[in-house]
């Protein structure tokens, strides 16, 4: 393993808010909530009415946790303006799918969808609206979540910011006899996942909540834990990852496969089930029944209608045996970026543009939005008041690295997670050292095959 020391602090990582296939480089990596914007928010002036406009929008959501909240948005706004807004949810990893086929509809296409890198851009950007200098681009706080075409034209802007790694009940973890901060690398991790797990029956909890390998939870996995063994190959190498690699060279699977291995062995779940889905791994966390959950931010809306409290919630990172990992954070970033359908009728593109300025403006409307989102990077919006982000923003204030989110640079990224998800199921049925090696063939050869299919 190659080791971490200063490098890690002192390296200047990018987001990575481009897949392959790209020509930008991601912006410089930040933690969710700056203090900076922090007070940018507080300043800055509110919009209190939103402003009248004709027309209407069709917003295709990415974020199915949102849904419901985003419905009642929509129906507030269309309450205070008569303007018609409607918010559909495309299901859990079919966003690609599902834009395809409602922008074949011509006029009832949508009019707000999401472009959430550059292999997006490349996709939808004559789609895409210039938003430069228009309302809602204007009320943006920063210009780290901003994605650009060849050409220069601003094709989408983040509307959220988010964390993820992996949910600890501290109150039960306190009950199995370790403290709060007991957790600090791969080996107390191992240690006390280990022991809970043996002392499951006893405890009335086990140590990790299921992995379920279908879509709906398989990307925990191939699109969140996976970053670990980028983001440690970018610090050895930060300018091959300036803009989409074209290889990977796999360094860091062994701790990944630490990771994974501790999350399916230590669990009330039978790993050889995963591949078939349908657990609930939110409800088994929820109803004390697991004491660690992967997940990220946006689960803590969820997680707190839900009874859970703050103070009995910690995130940590993804630790997993990589030399000096004391010294990292949580994984920031974001792929959720709003773009506007520049073949939608002029009366909607205003109408759509008018509506997401008043979601980031107007105290109610940005409150609930926060709310569900966590945090979103407008001057005027409200202050999060997310658990998990400021966790992530204590990690950074300890001096501790962001993971920044390489993976959004998954090259072919349907086809790429297909393929990995296949490959972790072949090694939960039969988890022998040759089927880890199909798991590791699938994530690093994978990469290279899927970055020639789009560069050539």
């Amino acid at each position: 393993m190659k080791k971490l020391i200063a490098m890690l602090l002192a390296v200047v990582m990018v987001l990575g808010l481009a897949a392959c296939g790209g020509n930008s480089a991601p912006a410089e990596t930040q933690a969710p909530a700056a203090p900076a914007e922090t007070k940018a928010a507080a300043e800055a002036p509110a919009e209190t009415e939103a402003p009248a406009a004709t027309g209407s929008v069709y917003w295709l959501n990415f974020k199915p946790e949102s849904d419901e909240a985003l419905k009642e948005l929509a129906a507030m706004y269309t309450e205070k303006t008569g303007v018609e807004v409607k918010v559909e949810t495309a299901a859990s990893g079919t966003y690609n799918e599902t834009l395809t086929a409602e922008m074949d509809k011509g006029k009832a296409a949508p009019t707000i969808f999401v472009v959430g890198n550059s292999a997006a851009v490349d996709t939808w950007g004559d789609y895409c609206l210039d938003l430069t200098g228009t309302d809602i681009a204007n009320e943006l706080n920063t210009d780290s979540y901003m994605l650009y075409d060849a050409d220069g034209k601003l094709c989408s802007i983040g509307y959220c910011f988010e964390c993820y790694g992996i949910i600890v009940n501290t109150a039960l973890l306190e009950k199995a006899g370790y403290a709060r901060d007991y957790i600090t690398n791969f080996a107390t991790l191992k240690e006390v996942a280990e022991d809970v797990h043996a002392r499951a029956a006893e405890l009335g909890f086990d140590a990790f909540a299921s992995a379920g390998m279908d879509g709906s939870s398989s990307w925990r996995f191939t699109g969140h834990m996976i970053n670990l063994e980028y983001y440690y190959e970018s610090v050895d190498n930060p300018d091959a990852w300036k803009s989409c690699p074209a290889e990977l060279t796999g360094a860091y699977m062994d701790n990944f496969r630490n990771l994974y291995d501790l999350m399916v062995v230590n669990s009330a779940t039978d790993r050889a089930t995963l591949a078939g889905g349908g657990f609930d791994a939110q409800a088994e966390f929820v109803e004390g029944k697991a004491l660690f959950y992967p997940q990220g931010n946006w689960e803590w809306s969820g997680l707190q209608e839900k009874g859970m409290k703050a103070e009995d919630l910690t995130m940590i990172p993804y630790y997993s045996g990589v030399e000096g990992e004391e010294n990292v954070g949580l994984c920031n970033g974001t792929e959720n970026y709003w773009a506007v359908n520049a073949e939608a009728s002029e009366e909607d593109i205003q109408a759509s543009i008018a509506f997401m300025k008043w979601l980031v403006t107007d105290p109610e409307a940005s409150e609930k939005a926060v709310a569900t989102f966590g945090a979103m990077p407008y001057k005027s919006a409200a202050t999060s008041t997310n658990p998990f982000l400021a966790i992530s923003n204590e990690y950074s204030a300890q001096g501790k690295a962001n993971m920044w989110w390489a993976t959004n640079f998954q090259p072919n990224v349907d086809t790429y997670r297909a393929a990995t998800v296949s490959a972790l199921n072949t090694y939960n049925a039969d988890p022998t050292d040759a089927n880890w090696e199909q798991v590791v063939t699938a994530f690093i050869a994978g990469w290279a095959a899927q970055y020639q299919a789009i560069n050539g």
